[in-house]
């Protein structure tokens, strides 16, 4: 990204295990900026083999056990058994995973060996799809929408353990992130073309919080870090998009208990 734009300040929106394909969002330029501000849920379509448990809770991983059986379940059945990880949830962290334990990634440690006892945190799974299913072969499709800090192969793992069979993520595929979704993602081949692909405007991906226009006699204010007066009443701290009299994102402000909107992140500052 940083060769193909020209550009030296590039960010991500959340890392994607090696064998998940789908969408990444970055951020170029003073772009970078916005990224805490992006909506955190994800959407994911993948396939989980029940019957199978790994290492790592996906087939990249050492085969730690197979089923001699599989058990026997209709759809309903099955839609039943999945209630249990719809909403707030406690989720505990693949073995290998990059969360953070004393200071260092847990599958650093995981590769020299060690085995971790990683406490459940709390997630929520917005929706919970179920596709298709294979009673012969034990394979079930998913589509999975999620708040961030979900591991769909610790869904895939625990869904195996309820069932009493083990089950592992055979497949999966990022369909949206941050805002943003397939239809507008690129192929990394593209990148290295001349001209680059056009980058997107990051406005749409921000409509979940509200918006506030600038009067033309505001913009010079704003552009040198000025307070807004409120047009509505915000709760204290929330986020606030700052549009230009074009339109245009002009940056973000955080409102204050005076019924100010303090400017948090100016693009085109001045001075």
């Amino acid at each position: 990204m940083r060769r193909a734009y020209g550009l030296k300040r590039v960010g991500h929106g959340g890392t994607l295990d090696p064998a998940v394909t789908g969408v990444l969002p970055i951020a170029v330029g003073p772009a970078t900026r916005l990224l805490p501000y992006l909506p955190g849920d994800k959407t994911y379509r993948g396939t989980v083999q029940l019957g199978l448990t790994t290492s790592t809770d996906d087939l990249q991983g050492d085969v730690l056990q197979r089923a001699d059986s599989l058990p026997v379940l209709d759809l309903e059945q099955l839609e039943a058994e999945l209630q249990a990880f719809r909403g707030p949830i406690q989720q505990r962290p693949p073995q290998v995973s990059a969360v953070h334990v004393e200071g260092e990634r847990a599958y650093a440690r995981v590769r020299r060996g060690e085995t971790l006892d990683l406490p459940p945190r709390p997630v929520t799974i917005h929706r919970l799809a179920l596709l298709a299913w294979d009673p012969a072969s034990g394979s079930l499709d998913l589509e999975v929408e999620c708040s961030a800090g979900t591991y769909i192969r610790s869904l895939a793992r625990d869904l195996g353990e309820r069932l009493g069979c083990g089950g592992t993520l055979a497949r999966l595929r990022r369909t949206g992130a941050l805002g943003f979704s397939l239809a507008g993602a690129v192929p990394l081949d593209q990148l290295q073309q001349q001209p680059p692909p056009p980058l997107q405007d990051p406005l749409p991906a921000l409509g979940h919080l509200p918006r506030q226009q600038l009067d033309p006699g505001e913009l010079a204010g704003w552009r040198c870090g000025r307070p807004l007066q409120a047009q509505t009443l915000y709760r204290e701290e929330q986020a606030v998009a700052i549009l230009s009299p074009e339109g245009v994102l002009a940056g973000i402000a955080h409102a204050d208990a005076a019924e100010q909107l303090l400017p948090r992140l100016v693009f085109d500052a001045s001075g």
